[in-house]
C-alpha cells in the first residue's frame, strides 16, 4: 500500500507538469463566450494531451485500488502495530493529566 501511495504522488506530480507544459487552447474565462469555439479549431491529439488523459486515468485507478485495499484490510499488519503502540501508552486524565492536590499538612490557626 505504501508503494501505491508513492506511485500516486509521482503520477500526480507528472500530471501537474503535463498540464502546466501544455499550450493554452483559448476559450476559458478570458473570451466572450458567445462567439468562441469551446473545443478549438485545431483539435490535434498531441502527446501532452494524450498523456494528460492517461495520467488522469492512472490517478483514478490507483486511488480506487488504495481505497479498496484499505477497506479490505490490506494494511492490517501496520494497523495492528499502531494499535499495539497505542495500547502501551498511558491514557491521560480527562481533567488535564495533573494529579489531584493533596490536603495541606497543617491547617492555619485562626
Amino acid at each position: 500500500m505504501i508503494f501505491l501511495t508513492i506511485l500516486l504522488i509521482i503520477i500526480c506530480a507528472a500530471l501537474g507538469l503535463f498540464v502546466l507544459i501544455q499550450n493554452p487552447k483559448g476559450g476559458g474565462l478570458a473570451t466572450g463566450g458567445a462567439g468562441s469555439n469551446m473545443f478549438g479549431v485545431q483539435r490535434t491529439g498531441d502527446v501532452l494531451e494524450k498523456g494528460t488523459w492517461i495520467l488522469l486515468a492512472l490517478v483514478v485507478v490507483v486511488t480506487l485500488s488504495i481505497t479498496t485495499m484499505a477497506k479490505t484490510g490490506g494494511s492490517s499488519q501496520v494497523d495492528s502495530k499502531i494499535q499495539e503502540q497505542l495500547d502501551k501508552t498511558p491514557t491521560p486524565s480527562p481533567i488535564g493529566g495533573l494529579p489531584a492536590p493533596s490536603a495541606p499538612a497543617t491547617t492555619p490557626v485562626k
